[in-house]
């Protein structure tokens, strides 16, 4: 398949899946129990007058097909919608927001890809003790939830130790890097642990192949096995599950930036969903589904150029 037709194959695919979870989505906000209004009102409601001025506002007794396809036409057009909380447009909400998501993201992909790739490396070559050490702190990462892990990075390193900030993205550049950092290491030590057992298994099940012994039986440099013949191979499985990891840091990131009370979209969508507000609840989702259809392309893409073998947009 060449690329202009794989990158046509996936935008259909990415409209579709768009449709169907913008479908889902807006139709379980419009069935959850609760009213907005309480949220625009406050506590104590309002007069008549008011709620019916908010409620034609926002067309909240509209009937639900005539709601949501207003919302799809707007969709289309690029435009969002309006926040019934925070007054205000949601692109402009998401676009404050989304940059201290990306740097998480970002930050907390290098971090995985660098630790976990490494000890897996670590572990399958050296074996011994190493390999035990590796394969237990991989089942202990796995085995603790990130939030627990959030609470003890902030309890040692910001509270105890007062290395780093407990809250806030910083105000841009090194500042940001450094607010961050232990929200990335606390988003990627599941992922890095599961990477590392991946790259572990995929490297030793290499090194059992066939022309891997042949390099060995002709005397080849054991750096130059390992990176021609044994990595290339193994980083099928490595690329995919990097692909995996990545689409599962967006979901969460929300319990990291609710941890460390980072103003991103995760924190945006926790509270959008308390508020019942409706409109934030669908485009944030609609953003994280556009990441993750996007990294699949991308991982997809890579596969490719990894083992020229394997034909673009190929199910085999």
């Amino acid at each position: 398949m060449s690329i202009p037709a794989f990158l046509l194959r996936r935008t259909g695919s990415l409209l579709l899946v768009l449709l169907v979870t913008s479908f889902v989505v807006f139709g379980l906000m419009y069935l959850a129990p609760g009213s907005p209004l309480s949220f625009v009102l406050g506590p104590r409601g309002g007069t008549p007058e008011q709620i019916a001025r908010v409620t034609e506002q926002y067309h909240l007794d509209d009937p639900f097909f005539v709601r949501y396809f207003a919302w799809l036409g707007d969709i289309v057009q690029g435009q969002l919608g309006d926040s019934i909380v925070y007054r205000q447009g949601v692109s402009d909400l998401i676009g404050g927001r989304i940059g201290t998501t990306v740097a998480l993201i970002a930050l907390a992909v290098i971090i995985i890809a660098i630790v976990g790739i490494g000890l897996g490396l670590l572990a399958s070559l050296r074996g011994g003790w190493t390999d035990q050490i590796v394969t237990t702190l991989a089942t202990l990462g796995l085995a603790t939830p990130t939030f627990v892990i959030g609470v003890a990075l902030i309890s040692l390193f910001a509270v105890g130790l007062g290395w780093f900030p407990t809250n806030g993205s910083g105000g841009g550049g090194i500042d940001t890097l450094w607010h961050l950092a232990l929200p990335a290491v606390a988003l990627s030590v599941a992922s890095a642990a599961y990477l590392a057992r991946i790259t572990r298994a995929s490297v030793l099940e290499e090194e059992g192949r066939e022309h891997v012994q042949t390099a060995v039986a002709r005397g080849l440099r054991s750096s130059l096995i390992v990176r021609r013949h044994v990595l290339r191979n193994a980083l099928i499985p490595i690329t995919t599950v990097m692909g995996l990891t990545i689409a599962t840091l967006i979901a969460g990131a929300v319990v990291v930036e609710n941890v460390f009370a980072l103003d991103g979209l995760g924190s945006l969508l926790v509270r959008a969903i308390l508020q019942r507000d409706f409109a934030v609840v669908q485009a944030v989702i609609l953003v994280l589904v556009v990441a993750f259809v996007v990294i699949n392309a991308i991982v997809d893409f890579l596969y490719t150029l990894i083992d020229p073998r394997i034909q673009l947009g190929s199910t085999r």
